[in-house]
């Protein structure tokens, strides 16, 4: 597949999504923007968090790193199942009740101004960095496969990725991203099918031949509990699963923006139940795809890339997608699902951003009316300018698999969100509230230097994903020590 036809395809995609940015984006108002008029059905808004919560992240890391972690994700993946639950049950009744269109405005109301201000701003640091990590991963792939052969330098790549995004997310916001999310999911699962159909036929299988195959035994562990002190034992990754999923999707303001746009509590619910279960099936045929891409170049004789002399898993997919002899309904499916899961997280990303600041910062809605739509316009523009500069930063300094970037970085930033959100709804203290940054800001740093003693200093034992629960655990002992009745 040429270049030129990959970039046909792009310019046919984003004429979809414009378009339907047109019709979505027609009353451009901040309450459309913000909370979709509460008008959106809950199975439309459970469909597209699944594109969003995939991510490019998951479309190309996820198989990549089948190739040293197994199957071992889903462990993560079923703690994720038990923290949605949390959500569904726990907090989204909190968000309907004080009726937020800002998920931190609730500590604002139970602690004080100091507390809500803390919140979002470890939401900001959190999501401009975890979208710029997404974002980042796809555009490397463009810049690899489409944008190079016109010698364009990497920073103009991603200009053009984030601004395509803030023209069909400008009028509509939120409105826009929950049917936009909806096409991009669905385009995802095509990818991911398609490919697994053709490899099978390909490779002359039968539809559970690879399953019960000598090839798949080199990947399919997918439990691991021999070794505590590692990162992969099943109760740290288990666990460490259950509170991303709390702290990322529930704790997070562009995961929950989108649930709150649901007509009632209960609606909202329903979509998080049932997106849950889809998610996990979702992830494990990722890996199923992960563990035939690593059999077909073994087989096909495919080096797995490089990259300035290393190696790179993430680029296998795209490698034998585009440059294998699978066919073009494999390149063209590819490239589609590997743009719709770059957007349907970046859009709806830069959506929420523009949210929390315009709502937990400049507090828009006690602004002059006349001025807030143009304010909101000016923050999204400034949103965009800054997703631009985080991400070529990362193109210069990134040295780890994407994938265990984001969630190192998620472990540090959604602590101290996890401890004042548990503080908040299982004590009724008050808290010195003055104080709450300092003690977000502590935790953030005793968690660095807890994660960083050396291995044989604690008996062998390896910090992984359980790292959050120590950081929300540290936060919340250090509000039991500002506390007030």
């Amino acid at each position: 597949m040429q270049p030129l036809h990959v970039l046909i395809l792009i310019a046919a995609y984003f004429g979809v999504l414009i378009f339907i940015s047109y019709l979505t984006g027609k009353e451009d108002s901040n309450d459309s923007f913000f909370r979709a008029n509460k008008s959106s059905p809950w199975f439309l808004v459970a469909f597209g968090m699944i594109g969003a919560s995939l991510s490019g992240v998951t479309f190309i890391s996820v198989p990549g790193d089948v190739g040293s972690g197994m199957f071992g994700y889903m462990q993560v993946v079923l703690g994720y199942l038990l923290g949605y639950i949390v959500i569904a049950f726990v907090l989204m009744p909190i968000y309907y009740k004080f009726n937020v269109t800002s998920i931190y405005e609730y500590l604002g109301n139970r602690f004080g101004i100091a507390s809500h201000k803390t919140g979002a701003a470890f939401f900001f640091v959190s999501r401009v960095l975890g979208a710029a990590f997404r974002l980042f991963l796809v555009a490397s792939v463009l810049h690899e496969y489409v944008f190079k052969y016109w010698d364009f330098p990497f920073p103009v790549t991603v200009i053009i990725s984030v601004l395509l995004i803030l023209i069909y997310t400008f009028k509509g916001g939120v409105k826009t991203v929950v049917w936009t999310d909806t096409i991009q999911t669905l385009l995802m699962l095509i990818a991911l099918v398609v490919t697994i159909v053709l490899i099978y036929q390909e490779m002359g299988w039968g539809l559970g031949d690879f399953i019960g195959s000598d090839a798949i035994k080199a990947y399919d562990k997918i439990f691991f509990f021999e070794d505590f002190l590692a990162k992969n034992h099943f109760l740290k990754q288990f666990f460490g699963g259950m509170f991303i999923a709390i702290c990322m999707t529930g704790l997070d303001q562009d995961m929950m923006q989108k649930n709150l746009t649901c007509r009632s509590l209960k609606d909202a619910q329903k979509n998080m139940v049932s997106f849950s279960i889809i998610l996990m099936f979702v992830n494990f045929v990722f890996l199923l795809l992960g563990a035939l891409l690593f059999v077909y170049a073994d087989t096909k004789g495919i080096s797995i890339p490089m990259v300035d002399g290393t190696v790179k898993t993430d680029l296998l997919y795209p490698e034998i997608a585009l440059r294998s002899n699978l066919g073009l309904p494999v390149a063209v499916f590819f490239t589609l699902g590997l743009i719709a899961a770059a957007y349907s997280s970046a859009d709806s990303a830069l959506t929420a951003l523009t949210t929390s600041f315009c709502i937990d910062f400049l507090n828009l809605e006690k602004r002059a009316e006349n001025t807030q739509k143009r304010t909101r316009k000016k923050v999204h523009i400034a949103m965009s300018v800054l997703m631009v500069l985080v991400i070529i930063c990362f193109y210069y300094v990134l040295d780890q698999s994407v994938i265990s970037g984001l969630l190192t970085v998620a472990g540090y930033t959604y602590g101290p969100l996890l401890g004042l959100f548990a503080f908040g709804i299982l004590t009724k203290f008050q808290l010195k509230d003055q104080l709450v940054p300092y003690i977000a800001i502590g935790s953030v740093f005793l968690s660095y230097l807890i994660a960083n003693i050396p291995a044989n200093y604690i008996g062998g034992y390896k910090f992984g994903y359980e790292l959050l629960i120590v950081n929300g655990l540290i936060t919340f002992i250090g509000l039991i020590l500002i506390r007030r009745k």
